[in-house]
């Protein structure tokens, strides 16, 4: 089996702040980065011991946060800022069988998602495709889905594992936190938080093999909407020759093709 997985920093357990943590000027963010490649590794691991002999991490959080040096040795590492062109990236991840989401965190407004957000924690105040709210679960399972790959796992606080449930039916989640709120959460200790994560991913691939999940589509065609919380961020948004304004916040985009819109 060979397996791709998408990373983000905010779902990961003992990370509970935008500013101190998940920000490169943060004074914690260093330790935030260990602490995340400790899961990923929980996770390879769980891979491992299945029979996975091909993995990609992809180092998914805004400006990298994955300690190379300290990956598992396992596992390949898809990296750089900016990522290279997404007609790129799809010729190397169409080769692999299943997706997994590690670390992630809950759309933007989730209650009581510990450090929800939609794309940018500073500028975007929810999506929709075709009239839903979505995150970047959403997000990452359709794009995938598009190339032929079901998301079989995730981990993350337990506002993202309850938006995963919803969307993937047999999806194998892990909760390593419970958020209070925004910036506040109950985690677990970091030695139990891996030890369910590499687990959870080996009933994640146990599962897979005897009852395949399929991978997300939804009918076409596509209307994302996009809603910001300053106008002046919707402004430069509107600014694409294809962009329909709709007010002064929001702005809508079109498409056919699901990997050319939701990442716009």
């Amino acid at each position: 089996m060979k397996v791709y997985a998408g990373t983000d920093l905010e779902g990961v357990a003992g990370v509970v702040s935008f500013e101190s943590q998940t920000y490169p000027t943060g004074k914690y963010y260093e330790a935030a980065r260990r602490l995340q490649t400790a899961e990923i590794n929980a996770a390879v691991e769980g891979m491992v011991e299945m029979g996975a002999d091909d993995v990609l991490v992809c180092d998914g959080h805004g400006p990298g946060a994955v300690l190379f040096e300290e990956l598992h040795p396992a596992a390949k590492l898809m990296h750089g800022r900016p990522l290279a062109p997404q007609a790129i990236r799809d010729e190397v991840v169409r080769n692999y069988d299943v997706c997994m989401m590690l670390g992630q965190h809950a759309m933007a407004g989730a209650a009581r998602g510990n450090l929800n957000h939609t794309q940018s924690s500073k500028s975007v105040d929810c999506y929709k495709l075709n009239g839903r709210p979505i995150g970047e679960i959403a997000q990452f399972a359709l794009y995938h889905g598009a190339l032929g790959l079901p998301l079989i796992f995730l981990s993350g606080d337990q506002a993202a594992c309850e938006e995963a449930a919803e969307l993937i039916p047999g999806i194998v989640t892990v909760s390593v936190k419970q958020g209070l709120g925004r910036n506040s959460a109950i985690s677990l200790s970091a030695e139990q938080a891996r030890r369910r994560i590499r687990q959870g991913v080996i009933q994640a691939i146990r599962n897979h093999q005897k009852n395949p999940i399929a991978p997300l589509e939804w009918p076409g065609p596509y209307v994302l909407e996009k809603r910001f919380f300053h106008t002046d961020v919707a402004d430069a948004a509107a600014a694409a020759p294809d962009a329909e304004r709709v007010d002064a916040q929001t702005v809508r985009l079109r498409s056919d093709d699901i990997r050319e819109i939701i990442y716009r």
